[in-house]
């Protein structure tokens, strides 16, 4: 029998309060500040209130000396705001800064939606064109916004500007007759665009390329004008993980800069890059290569992410102190964000578990297909694959529509409250609707979308033995995309139908993070790679990486975006036995794992060949006819049943990428109908619709990725529908970038009111899984694009942000101890099942078995049980549990949460915990700056100022005397407020503490809402950041009177001026080898901190040799206001706001040493 481990403890109520100690002067602030310009005096304040994080606050931006060419009488026309000159100013004069390889330095906009980025972009056209740039290329994420960059000229006084749009010009020099002779103006244009070719074969063109046609009429290496990258994180895949190919746009991107060194580049994104990996297309911010710290871009994100989100905390800080970046966005003052949970019916239970019993039955028929089928290996690698790509859309879907009702109540009385909706959604579902429609012709009811695509599995890829090559076919035979064929006026609904229900197909980007998407994706580039060889047409090359930025709903190659499958291991191929070598697959060998039921139930050596045949179309017909039963209480596609209830099309705006949809008629009938209309075609079809819901018209409009960038919903005060807008999300974005898009879209100046944001999350446990996602690409977003990670995060979505460095660690050991290969640092959770207690464990093994999280192995009479490869991906466990039972499903997620919360107890009390930006001095504690000293580095770069880099100094006096402890109690009114004393016995020491009550509302992750929640102080450390229970009080703590606890509270407040925590506890600190408390503060009342700022970057490499390995702790310090005593009028002193890493002590000596090295000057300045 194997042995069982006994459950890790996390320690008692001493290591508890020893935790805090070091924590109590280090809270969180709030994350912006307002924002106005501080060195340029010239335009109005912008319509609405702008805000800036503080971290960015902290820092400023270099001195102006440019000087601007754009008229006063244009600018006192206020058609720009001050802070859009700003912008305009700042990213002309780092134009005139060239980088060490001899490029012209670009400039990031990273704006938030609706500050106003179009026009900033369209100021800095006119100001270069006033200059005699007469040219400048505008990339976009869409044709249609083309119009918009044209209002935005218009608006700021330069009509005279022409915009033309690429797609709709021929493959021929712009400047020729042929295109009217474009001789100047602006160009705009798509990202694919930028890899479009002329699909003329019958005629030798010259400029068969759009980049070709662009660099002849920008003028090659002399070009001297404006190239803006609009929403330039649609360019992002250069690089998406350490083994992908980078796409097509990407290296596009690259290759334009490249060949345009002279160039005014602007990136401009709300979302400039949602992870630093995907800012390998910055070439020109001049981060890395010759005369930086970073040789290349990998030396770069390797150190970036090596040091964690603090270091990305210091890029963005880094930018705007060299004036290469700013980033303002809306106050989200009046903005409200809250999360409506969804409870699930018992009826839905049954579905559900129903779904999961029928997806592990086609599991097992399958398996035992391949070997009745003696199916090859590519083919059975392409099926396990599509199963579990198709295993998590389908759960999906099913997650999704449990919402439907909820959402319709909601929508219905908020319109009821004079408010209007707007819904988003990442995907339709109309890849899948539409087949559906040619099998069954006429309709009776709604189609359900995830019938359609477990049906769609089943037909299309269960094993039969017959035609293999028609599989082979379909995975090398993908169909080319063409940026410009798209902007065409489509053709009729029908043919376009036919011809899509013929290919593989599926929605684009609904969840192409997940590992199974990029596992099927990954597996057809690498096989169409290896059928193709070197004999690739150069115009087919590499085409399918380009899809995932295009706007097509319905081509399945969006999902040739990721991993390359050799990282890919799965559990049909090794229950198969597979060679090493098979399908170019690595498989590890390993005892042989035990077959799944029924695999020996077919004897293939007694078996003819047509009884082979006749076996697996009876499997095969027997899970159709299952579907077919199950499908009786599948859902209908969720968009089509939502507009339905809704009030139908009339009543709802509908702003997606799809043509048609099914309706029912005043009739009762239902029909699929084309989206299109007679006087608009669908090509500006969702404009329409936005128009008639900023009327009035329409009170209710649900947009899907199609319509996520460029559209404004907000209240706007020009428009007639002044509703505050309540925004719900339906299905949260995979992706930062599309959610900062979304939100952005009801977000924006000029509106009456700011919008309510509702996020809707069923109570499925899998769920969590795209709730975490946001969390953590939102939580790098505001970091990396703001300075401040907790820019973009909200209190809502952050206690579903697992998918970290913990949440990984703690899924190791979900995973590993339900295998019995490690103890669980948690208990694992009871089971009861219609009143019969379940043993946990085994239950977890064969869901995790069914799900390929792990696999049973029999080694003679014993039975093993193997993690599988990657077991500890979350996004893979998150997405394969949606497919279990929903009680296992939340008692997995249970035992989950409990582990990470474990695991992040022990984070803290060893040190490791990454807590992003800390703050000193936002509370009560006393924060001075002791002494400052400045070093100056001489830069590279030619016309650039030197960077400065300042050592602090910094004293925090966090203690509480008794006297002011006092009167905080008499200032409180609820009877369990007052003094305690801890329950633990000291040999040494008594310990009191104040605790009071607090209404603030804070979230701590499973404390329930009704709780009344206490904060603590501490005579040494004053206030606590970790809230108390009453229970939790009750148990820890003795209540006692204010004369019996001043001895105690007096005591220890004077003995915390130079001794340890430890050594007034104990007598004694482990930390130190004698008692001289020289090398421990923990729990000192007045600790110090030495902390450094300014342009850090510029010496990281030399730093990262002096610095401890792991993480850099950030800091943000607010000094106290201290009475000026030599200044008659007895004011204050304005408090010091410094921002920066803190500096170990045994790190200091060779940091001075190595800056003194480096700089020119040095000197320092008085406190």
């Amino acid at each position: 029998m194997p042995v069982e481990f006994p459950v890790k403890v996390s320690g008692d109520i001493e290591a508890e309060e020893d935790d805090e100690e070091d924590q109590s002067a280090q809270a969180a602030a709030d994350t912006y500040s307002d924002y106005m310009p501080l060195k340029l005096r010239l335009g109005d304040r912008h319509p609405d209130p702008v805000v800036e994080t503080s971290s960015l606050a902290s820092v400023e931006l270099p001195d102006i000396t440019y000087q601007l060419t754009i008229p006063n009488e244009k600018i006192q026309l206020n058609t720009l705001s001050a802070l859009q000159l700003e912008t305009i100013v700042y990213a002309s004069q780092r134009h005139n800064t060239f980088l060490p390889d001899g490029s012209r330095a670009g400039f990031l906009i990273g704006d938030g939606a609706g500050v106003g980025k179009g026009r900033t972009i369209a100021g800095l056209i006119y100001e270069n064109y006033l200059l005699g740039r007469r040219k400048s290329l505008w990339l976009s994420v869409s044709n249609d916004l083309k119009y918009d960059s044209q209002r935005d000229l218009y608006d700021i006084g330069a009509q005279f500007i022409e915009v033309h749009a690429l797609n709709k010009l021929k493959y021929a020099k712009i400047s020729s007759p042929q295109n009217g002779g474009i001789k100047r103006g602006v160009i705009f244009a798509t990202y694919p665009s930028l890899i479009s070719e002329s699909q003329n074969t019958t005629t030798k063109i010259k400029y068969s390329s759009r980049m070709k046609q662009l660099i002849q009429w920008l003028g090659g290496e002399d070009f001297d004008g404006v190239i803006v990258f609009d929403e330039c994180h649609k360019a992002k895949n250069l690089a998406p993980s350490p083994t992908a190919k980078s796409s097509k746009t990407g290296l596009a991107v690259l290759d334009l800069q490249a060949r345009l060194p002279n160039a005014r580049i602007i990136y401009a994104s709300a979302t400039g890059a949602s992870e630093p990996r995907n800012m390998a297309y910055m070439t020109r911010l001049g981060l890395w290569g010759p005369g930086t710290s970073f040789t290349d871009f990998n030396h770069f994100i390797q150190a970036i992410e090596q040091r964690g989100v603090g270091a990305m905390e210091l890029v963005a800080m880094d930018m705007k102190l060299r004036g290469m970046y700013i980033a303002r966005q809306l106050s989200f003052s009046g903005v409200h964000f809250s999360i409506l949970d969804v409870p699930l019916t018992s009826d839905y239970f049954q579905t559900y578990d129903r779904s999961v019993q029928l997806w592990t039955d086609i599991k097992e028929k399958i398996l035992q297909a391949f070997e009745l089928a003696d199916t090859s290996h590519l083919v059975r690698n392409h099926v396990i694959a599509r199963y579990w790509l198709s295993h998590q859309r389908f759960f999906k879907y099913l997650c999704i529509a449990c919402k439907v009702s909820k959402i319709v109540e909601l929508s219905r009385q908020a319109v009821r409250d004079g408010k209007c909706v707007v819904i988003g959604l990442q995907s339709t579902g109309e890849a899948k609707t539409l087949e559906q429609l040619d099998e069954l012709g006429e309709l009776n009811d709604f189609i359900s979308t995830a019938k359609g695509v477990i049906q769609s599995f089943v037909e299309k890829h269960f094993p039969t033995g017959i035609e293999q090559t028609q599989t082979m076919t379909s995975l090398y035979n993908l169909n080319r995309t063409n940026e410009d064929d798209k902007n065409r006026p489509s053709k009729k609904r029908k043919s376009t139908h036919r011809r899509t229900t013929r290919s593989i197909s599926c929605d684009t980007n609904e969840s192409s993070d997940d590992s199974d998407v990029e596992c099927y994706s990954s597996f057809l580039q690498t096989n169409k790679r290896r059928a193709t060889g070197k004999h690739r047409d150069q115009n087919n090359n590499n085409q399918l990486d380009e899809i995932h930025n295009s706007d097509n709903e319905n081509s399945c190659e969006s999902l040739l975006i990721e991993n390359t499958y050799s990282q890919q291991q799965h559990t049909f191929a090794e229950i198969l036995g597979q060679s090493e070598t098979d399908g170019g697959l690595p498989v590890k060998r390993i005892h042989k794992k035990e077959a799944p039921p029924n695999l020996q139930s077919y004897d293939k050596r007694k078996m003819t060949n047509n009884e082979i045949v006749e076996a697996l179309f009876n499997m095969k017909a027997e899970l159709l006819n299952g579907i077919e039963m199950l499908g009786k209480n599948l859902p209908p596609n969720t968009l089509d049943e939502l507009i339905d209830q809704l009030g139908g099309p009339s009543q709802v705006a509908e702003m997606t990428g799809r043509k048609g949809r099914i309706v029912q008629h005043a009739d009762g009938q239902i029909g699929y109908e084309s989206r299109s209309e007679a006087d608009i075609p669908l090509e500006i079809l969702n404009i329409s619709e936005r128009e008639r819901f900023m009327r009035g018209e329409k009170l209710i409009a649900i947009i899907s990725e199609a319509a996520s960038s460029g559209i404004s919903l907000q209240a706007d005060r020009r428009c007639q529908n002044t509703r505050r807008r309540v925004h719900v999300t339906l299905e949260l974005p995979w992706s930062a970038d599309r959610a900062v898009q979304q939100f952005g879209r009801t977000h924006r100046s000029n509106q009456v009111s700011a919008p309510e944001y509702v996020f809707v999350i069923s109570e499925l446990a899998g769920e969590k899984r795209f709730a975490s996602t946001v969390a953590k690409r939102l939580e790098c977003l505001g970091a990396l694009t703001h300075g401040d990670r907790r820019a973009t995060e909200t209190r809502d979505l952050s206690r579903f942000n697992i998918d970290n460095k913990y949440g990984k660690q703690a899924l190791e050991n979900v995973i590993r101890s339900i295998c019995n290969l490690e103890r669980p640092w948690a208990p694992f959770p009871k089971m009861i099942n219609n009143e019969i207690k379940l043993d946990f464990v085994s239950e977890a093994r064969k869901a995790l078995i069914d799900v390929g999280l792990i696999s049973r192995v029999v080694n003679g009479p014993q039975t093993l049980y193997i993690a599988e490869k990657d077991h500890n991906n979350m996004s893979r466990f998150l997405n394969r549990i949606l497919g279990i039972r929903v009680q296992m499903q939340n008692l997995l997620f249970r035992f989950f949460s409990d582990v990470l919360n474990a695991v992040i107890v022990d984070a803290r009390r060893s040190g490791s915990w990454d807590l992003g930006i800390l703050d000193l001095g936002t509370g009560e504690e006393t924060v001075s700056v002791e002494k400052t000293q400045v070093f100056v580095i001489q830069t590279v770069q030619p016309n650039t100022a030197p960077l400065q880099v300042e050592l602090h100094q910094i004293v925090v006096e966090r203690g509480l005397a008794f006297i002011k402890a006092v009167q905080l109690k008499e200032q409180s009114i609820n009877p369990e407020d007052g003094f305690y004393m801890s329950n633990e016995t000291r040999q040494y020491c008594q310990l009191p503490v104040l605790a009071l009550s607090t209404t603030s509302n804070v979230n701590l992750g499973n404390i329930r809402k009704s709780e009344q929640l206490f904060r603590i102080y501490r005579p040494n450390t004053g206030l606590q950041q970790r809230y108390e229970t009453s229970e939790s009080l009750r148990k820890k703590y003795e209540r006692i009177l204010p004369i019996q606890a001043q001895r105690y509270w007096e005591e220890l407040y004077h003995k915390a001026a130079s001794s340890c925590i430890h050594f007034i506890r104990q007598g004694r600190c482990p930390a130190s080898s004698t008692n001289s408390q020289q090398t421990c503060e923990v729990g000192l009342r007045s600790r110090r901190f030495f902390v450094l700022s300014g342009s850090v970057l510029a010496l990281w490499s030399p730093m990262e040799r002096i610095l401890p390995e792991g993480k850099i702790q950030m800091i943000r310090i607010k000094t106290t206001p201290i009475n000026n005593v030599n200044n008659n009028n007895n004011s204050q002193l304005l408090p010091l706001k410094i921002v920066g890493c803190i500096i170990p002590k045994r790190c200091l000596q060779d940091l001075v040493h190595l800056l003194e090295k480096s700089s020119t000057t040095t000197y320092f300045k008085s406190a």
